[in-house]
């Protein structure tokens, strides 16, 4: 491990926490956006769009960098397969399922309670006005659990995309054991390559490098998707040395301002648009995409030369993260109510994001720690 992989005296990788408080925070941000940019109303608003494009181009690193997280820890993979998938995909197999029906019981248990349908939406920023609160289409949503996630478990695409990284690494990780330090740029080269296709795809021709109606699988398919920020985390932390503070911030500043402008660009200028389509709103967005890229190894690099040596604050961050998937699972039903909070209190519009996010991690974050306090045994089968 290199110098930047030193630990306190519990052995945690401290720059990690800090590491996954800013991606969980990001996350929580970036669902609290979701007001100001979903509806075609929002979307009209200029100021509901000038800040929604602001905020939402700034959080995209948010999911890359869990992901690059999850490269540092489990790459290469030092288990049995049978080992790796009992202990990685039960861990998020069982909470997966289990938030993802409490989500989709929600509508059926407003009606229930004689709440109005409009509550739905007010939760669930994705849902319709008139949503259905009947348990029959509840029940259908269930059923529909291990093929698709939906309007009111929207966080939980996370997860299907994670199990499959989880199916996946054993077998990438022998190569990645064995690789050297040039086969992996080579590989991230290829992979960086892939990363432009969605804007080829959307402003050239969707019949590229072999694609047609016939064929989805291009030639740089095979490099493509999340494995790239799975390879990356584990190349940055392995096998580049850390910079100095000034070497860090020449290169990762331009980097970061750079995939920010392509970003808040393209996606203001397409969300200005009320007829947008979700494909065409999500293109400047997509955390494959080089201008994201570019921001999330920004941040990274950045993160990783923080020192902290407060035993205080190394055990609040080891909390957090002992916490954060929890905190994830819980969070989409707690962002509408914390904008419904900073609502009331009259928070400008230019804050309210960020005020909403605080409001619903700090809430997210005691539920989930104090459930850990009184109940540890079945809080990870809960929370994972």
């Amino acid at each position: 491990m290199p110098q930047n992989l030193s630990t306190n005296q519990t052995s945690r990788i401290v720059w990690l926490d800090v590491l996954r408080l800013f991606a969980i925070f990001m996350v929580i941000c970036i669902h609290c956006s979701d007001p100001f940019n979903v509806s075609p109303e929002a979307r009209s608003n200029p100021e509901f769009n000038r800040w929604g494009s602001i905020y939402g181009s700034f959080l995209c690193p948010c999911v890359p960098l869990f992901v690059m997280i999850t490269g540092i820890l489990l790459l290469p993979v030092k288990m049995s397969f049978e080992d790796f998938y009992k202990k990685r995909l039960l861990r998020i197999a069982f909470p997966f399922l289990l938030w993802s029906v409490l989500y989709n019981l929600f509508p059926w248990i407003t009606g229930v309670l004689g709440l109005p349908q409009t509550l739905i939406s007010d939760v669930f920023a994705y849902a319709p006005a008139d949503a259905s609160q009947s348990f029959a289409d509840a029940a259908r949503n269930i059923a529909l659990i291990p093929f698709q996630f939906n309007v009111y478990t929207v966080p939980m695409w996370y997860l299907y995309m994670l199990l499959g990284l989880y199916l996946y690494m054993p077998f990438f990780s022998l190569w990645v054991e064995r690789a050297t330090v040039k086969q992996k740029r080579i590989f991230l080269g290829l992979w960086c390559l892939t990363l432009f296709l969605p804007y080829a795809y959307s402003f050239f021709s969707p019949n590229l490098l072999g694609i047609s109606a016939w064929n989805s699988f291009g030639t740089l398919y095979y490099f493509a998707g999340f494995n790239g920020y799975l390879l990356l985390g584990h190349y940055l932390a392995n096998d580049v040395r850390e910079w100095s503070w000034t070497k860090t911030l020449a290169v990762t500043l331009p980097m970061f301002v750079a995939g920010y402008i392509v970003t808040y660009t393209g996606f203001k200028t397409i969300t200005a648009n009320p007829d947008c389509s979700e494909q065409e709103m999500e293109l400047f967005f997509l955390y494959c995409s080089p201008n994201v890229a570019l921001m999330t190894a920004a941040l990274f690099l950045v993160v990783r030369k923080i020192k902290i040596k407060s035993d205080k604050l190394i055990s609040l961050l080891a909390n957090i993260t002992k916490c954060g998937l929890g905190i994830y699972m819980a969070h989409y039903f707690v962002v509408g109510l914390g904008y419904a909070l900073a609502d009331a209190m009259a928070i400008p519009v230019s804050l309210r994001i960020p005020v909403t996010a605080v409001i619903a991690f700090a809430i997210c974050w005691a539920f989930v720690a104090l459930c850990y306090k009184f109940s540890p045994k079945y809080s990870k089968w809960i929370f994972g």
